[in-house]
């Protein structure tokens, strides 16, 4: 920098001094150093032409000036021909003026006394060196006759330094001076005109006088550009340039418009001689040309001399702009790598799994990627800095330490990200050696439990199962952890305390399981030796089990498939271990020990799926939220969004942020807290059942969310980050798996239910199946929901949305005016009925045109019916699948005909609960204000009567299996009741099985002679039980040793009566005896056509009597609405 402001004094001192030699020439030249006087400070004396300077000269070459005739010369005020005389003798060169001038003094028209008069002024203002005075005196004959006597007798007052010669006339003049010298007025032939020479007088000394300016102006301008101080900023810098350059241009213009001046000037005064060839040039006239080149050389001077200072000038300052930018950038680079230092630094985790690693692993190179934007623009912002290094920029001192610093950062960066790299590659070296250890610690364990126990008793199958053991455990060798010691200290760097625990984790399971193998072998061996009598072969023990860990993160899948090729090869022996176990079971009677060692291998293999399922679930929710969803505001990726996306990212991804959120923070930390005991996974599901609703939300967007992703499928974003993911499936696959995940789920608990039948936990798994159930149920339920259109009020005043589906439909009217029963229809209508607690709505389902959600179907409202006015009739004759709902005591008759006998059931189960849940509360009410009336006291409030809830987490169980048909087909009694010992009776009263003939039904208003207290205390049981023949409506499989597997059709006989709802039942064909749900069952009422009725409409008391009487319901009729679509 101070090399720089040296070399600019330089520049500026160096054009000052030759500015200022411009300014002193031209004053030279102009003889103005001698006397400042110029033609247009006296142009009116020099007017009058008393005198002039006409360019003719002496024969040594003296300036001739001559003194025209001029009658009021006597009159000429002594200043003004002083100034004038000065001013002439100012023009001749030096030179020139140095021989002396000639003066002729023409006074042929005047009077002796004025030329006397002239002469002597003359003779003493001449300001100048006299050569020769010639005077041309009056060419009267009395004038020159008394200018002779007078000459001749006055010599004395004429003399004077130089000769005084009286000429009497111009002949004689002509020998003194050539007539090419002298005017025409004087009898020469040199061509002279006054106002022209003043003009070009003027013009010369004007365009000298604009040199000067010029030159001045310059060096002026030069000096403010040099004490400019170098602004600190970009834009000030430009600012700056611009401004000078601005300045720099008008200077130049000024510049040319003196340049052209003088080019007119010149030619002007070579004009004559361009017209005539012939003409000649005087002296003077040739000196003014010389005096014009004079000046136009001065002027060249001054603009080179600019031009040069300009060109050093502009230098700085372009490079002060480009020294500006760089250490802009500098500042801008230095901030994102320290950004992207602060990143990599949070890079610590090694991964808890092969796949996580796998992630990290891609993470880091996605990092990297994104991170070599910042890096390559240091490095180019390094080599330029190194190029203004190599230019000479000034600022040297400055620049070279930044780029230093550059290439420090850059190398820093490169080098954490090669380490990150290196203990991630460890890390998943090492996972994978874990990884390999637990499937071959896994397929050893379903080796053992694969080998059929009945033909290991032979030597021969003793021997077989003996090699296929030793064969196994050959492959240990590449598969197994060697030593414990080698593995810490290779893995040094990256063992942090989970890492740890883990590898301690698979190296004890890896011991249990060889472990077990060798007491395997021990027993294979003594059966392989000859026998006395047959040995029963132990199988492993549940304690090796038990100590031995399941792997806590094992092998998590990929992100594309997460039933791939490595689940499909643990499922395959996992599928033949549990095959030919049951083969041995069925065969002969295994050990109690071999069973349990059994069933908890299964179990610890649906755990392991869980888990890993659940790790690769977490992973792909991860992968689209980070991939996609937080792309969508990166502002590098927002040219490549369309219209259409803009501020929908919560349209297309839902709620999935908090459902990743769930899993990742809290469901997937308990899952694995249960890996030891997988029979206790159902507590973790039922504990977090109201986290579950989050996917209702996530589904009920999914129609829009499918409906922007068809629109919008085609945009380059998701191309661009499907191809940074590395993912194979586009992203409307991994929308699609939180609906995927959830249905999964119902899966996996059933399998774990079946193995863990006797377990701590099976009564948990059993609530959690059945949750689990009622929320896919609940999600289904909602989609359809939100497809009603044309309902006025709001849903969810309607209550818990109970059952929907759809139904044929026929109504029937037995009451009313004539024109209403002709609106009976014998043609069913189909319509999709949606079960509330408070209402029953009849809807009318639309397919819609589309794909996808799109194609899903709307319901268009028609009907609804107040539950407090409806009663049932659960059978009608002729049909199993048909029942009846009627409205105001029947007035208005709905028949419904259900697609299958198992979904009616279902229905009038559900639509049971409610009616009889508003009859308890009803009575609870009455009871209330008969109590308030007698006492006068006020009552707490009726307990709730809605039929979701319960006082017990059985009869909450027992409703949820009625209300969703699924929960039949899986239900299973944790604790069943023993069979009733022989001998004994009932336990109850003996009913009578007659009924009345007509069709009578049940309502709140008639108090049934054969319903159950326990209908009545809330609806838990299914019916009282009544002694005698049921026929079977659902069909029930075996579950456990004392269930009994029913078929639809069956008639059995009721033997006693079990705990939550389970009735011991003899079947009449098979005569096997056993436990089934009662909810299965309906009551053979004699040769009665119709079964139970029931209505929820509240009577007066003493109403208690079964009868034809309608329902007090009858009072309040709903207004008649006609269901045709």
């Amino acid at each position: 920098m101070r090399f720089w402001l040296r070399n600019e004094e330089m520049a500026l001192e160096e054009m000052v001094q030759r500015l200022n030699a411009v300014s002193k020439h031209t004053d030279e030249i102009m003889h103005q150093d001698i006397l400042p006087l110029c033609a247009a400070d006296i142009q009116e004396q020099l007017k009058r032409r008393f005198a002039y300077l006409s360019g003719g000269r002496g024969q040594d070459g003296s300036p001739v000036i001559t003194f025209p005739d001029y009658p009021a010369f006597s009159e000429i005020p002594d200043k003004e021909f002083q100034n004038v005389m000065t001013y002439l003798t100012s023009i001749p060169s030096l030179q020139d003026a140095g021989i002396g001038f000639i003066l002729v003094i023409d006074r042929r028209q005047d009077k002796w006394t004025s030329v006397k008069a002239s002469v002597l002024r003359i003779a003493a203002s001449f300001p100048a060196n006299l050569q020769l005075v010639l005077v041309l005196r009056p060419t009267g004959f009395f004038q020159r006759t008394l200018s002779d006597i007078a000459f001749k007798f006055n010599r004395d007052d004429f003399k004077m330094k130089v000769p005084v010669i009286m000429l009497s006339s111009v002949p004689e003049l002509h020998g003194y001076i050539d007539k090419s010298q002298l005017t025409e007025d004087l009898g020469g032939t040199l061509d002279y005109c006054h106002s022209r020479w003043l003009c070009h007088r003027t013009a010369i000394e004007g365009f000298a006088l604009m040199v000067k300016q010029t030159a001045q102006m310059l060096q002026a301008f030069g000096t403010e550009l040099a004490e400019t101080e170098l602004p600190n900023d970009v834009q000030s810098t430009s600012s700056v340039l611009s401004t000078h350059t601005e300045k720099k241009h008008k200077a130049k213009d000024d510049l040319q418009l003196a340049l052209k001046e003088g080019q007119r000037i010149l030619e002007s005064l070579r004009e004559p001689l361009a017209e005539s060839a012939t003409h000649s040039v005087n002296q003077d006239q040739l000196d003014s040309q010389a005096t014009v080149q004079r000046l136009l050389a001065q002027l060249d001077e001054t603009e080179a001399a600019f031009d040069e200072f300009w060109a050093k000038h502009h230098q700085k300052l372009q490079q002060c702009l480009r020294l500006r930018h760089f250490e802009q950038g500098f500042r801008e680079v230095k901030a994102t790598l320290d950004a992207v230092s602060q990143k990599i630094a949070t890079f610590t985790d090694v991964g808890n799994s092969l796949a996580h690693v796998e992630h990290l692993l891609r993470s880091l190179a996605s990092f990297e990627e994104k991170s070599s934007v910042a890096v390559g623009r240091a490095r180019a912002l390094a080599l330029e800095g190194q190029q203004l290094i190599e230019n000479k920029h000034y600022a040297v001192d400055s620049i070279h330490p930044k780029c230093e610093e550059l290439r420090h950062l850059c190398h820093q960066l490169a080098t954490e990200v090669d380490r990150r790299r290196g203990l991630l590659s460890k890390s998943r070296e090492l996972h994978s050696l874990l990884e390999t250890s637990m499937r071959w610690c896994d397929e050893g364990i379903y080796l053992l439990a694969s080998q059929p126990v009945d033909k290991c008793q032979s030597q021969d199958g003793a021997e077989a199962a003996l090699q296929e053991i030793e064969k196994f455990l050959e492959t240990g060798a590449e598969n197994k952890i060697q030593e414990l010691s080698d593995i810490y200290k290779e893995y040094e760097t990256i063992l942090n305390q989970d890492l740890l625990e883990h590898v301690q984790k698979v190296f004890q399971k890896q011991e249990s399981m060889q472990e077990m193998f060798h007491r395997r072998q021990a027993s294979l061996k003594k059966l392989a030796a000859k026998q006395t009598r047959p040995v029963q072969p132990v199988a492993p023990r549940p304690e090796a089990l038990t100590k031995s860990p399941c792997p806590s993160p094992g092998s998590w899948r990929g992100s594309e498939s997460p039933g791939s090729e490595g689940s499909a090869l643990r499922r395959g022996p996992y599928r033949r271990a549990k095959s030919e176990m049951s083969e041995n079971r069925q065969g002969r009677g295994s050990s109690t020990g071999d069973e349990e060692e059994g069933l908890a291998i299964l179990r610890r293999h649906v755990m392991n799926e869980l888990l890993d399922t659940e790790r690769a679930y977490v992973e792909e929710l991860l992968s689209v939220l980070e991939g996609y969803a937080a792309e969508m505001e990166n502002p590098l990726m927002t040219h490549l969004i369309s219209t259409g996306l803009h501020n929908k990212k919560d349209v297309l991804f839902g709620n999935m942020e908090e459902i990743y959120h769930f899993h990742n923070r809290i469901f997937l930390r308990e899952l694995e807290s249960c890996t030891d005991c997988p029979e206790l996974v159902g507590r973790c599901f039922l504990e977090r059942m109201e986290d579950f609703q989050i996917y209702e939300k996530y589904c009920q967007n999914k129609p829009r969310s499918e409906s922007l992703w068809r629109q919008c499928s085609d945009c380059p974003f998701f191309q661009e980050c499907q191809r940074k993911l590395d993912h194979k499936l586009s992203l409307d696959s991994y929308l699609l798996k939180p609906v995927q995940r959830i249905t999964k789920y119902q899966l996996l608990l059933k399998e774990m239910l079946k193995y863990s039948r006797n377990c701590q936990g099976a009564e948990d798994l059993q609530e959690a199946l059945s949750s689990i159930l009622g929320i896919l149920k609940a999600v289904n339920d909602s989609m359809h929901l939100i497809a009603i259109t044309g309902y006025d009020g709001n849903l969810s005043d309607l209550g818990k949305l109970l059952m929907q589906g759809s139904f044929s439909v026929w109504t029937d009217h037995k009451k009313g005016h004539t024109k209403v029963k002709e609106l009976a229809r014998f043609k069913p209508m189909q319509r999709h009925l949606f079960l509330h607690e408070k209402a029953v709505l009849f809807c009318k389902k639309r397919e819609e045109n589309g794909e996808g959600y799109e194609k899903a179907p709307s319901y268009s409202y028609k009907q609804s019916l107040n539950m407090t006015a409806v009663g049932i009739t659960e059978n009608v004759k002729g049909d199993a699948k048909k029942f009846e709902i009627w409205y105001n005591a029947r007035e208005e008759v709905y028949i419904i005909q259900a697609p299958t006998p198992e979904i009616k059931a279902a229905w009038v189960n559900e639509i049971r609960k409610v009616l009889t849940s508003q009859l308890q509360a009803c009575r609870e009410a009455s009871q209330h204000r008969t109590l308030e009336q007698s006492h006068s006291l006020p009552l707490p409030a009726p307990s709730s009567t809605s039929p979701s809830r319960g006082s017990t987490r059985n009869v909450k169980k027992l409703e949820e299996r009625k209300t969703d048909p699924l929960s039949l087909e899986g239900y299973v009694s944790s604790s069943l009741p023993k069979p009733p010992e022989k001998g004994k009776g009932w336990s109850k009263g003996s009913h009578s099985l007659e009924a009345p003939e007509d069709e009578g039904g049940w309502s709140s208003a008639e108090e049934p002679v054969n319903s159950s207290d326990a209908e009545e205390d809330g609806g838990v049981g299914p019916k009282e039980l009544v002694p005698g023949k049921y026929t079977v409506v659902l069909d029930d499989e075996k579950r456990g040793p004392d269930t009994l597997a029913v078929r639809s059709g069956d008639v059995v006989e009721v033997v006693e009566e079990g705990a939550e709802g389970l009735w011991y039942v003899r079947d009449l064909t098979s005569n096997k005896e056993g436990w089934v749900p009662a909810s299965s069952l309906s009551a053979l009422l004699g040769k009665s056509s119709s079964a139970q009725c029931l209505s929820s409409s509240e009577s007066s008391p003493g109403s208690a009597v079964l009868s034809n009487s309608s329902s007090c319901s009858e009072g309040c009729p709903a207004p008649f609405s006609d269901l045709q679509g």
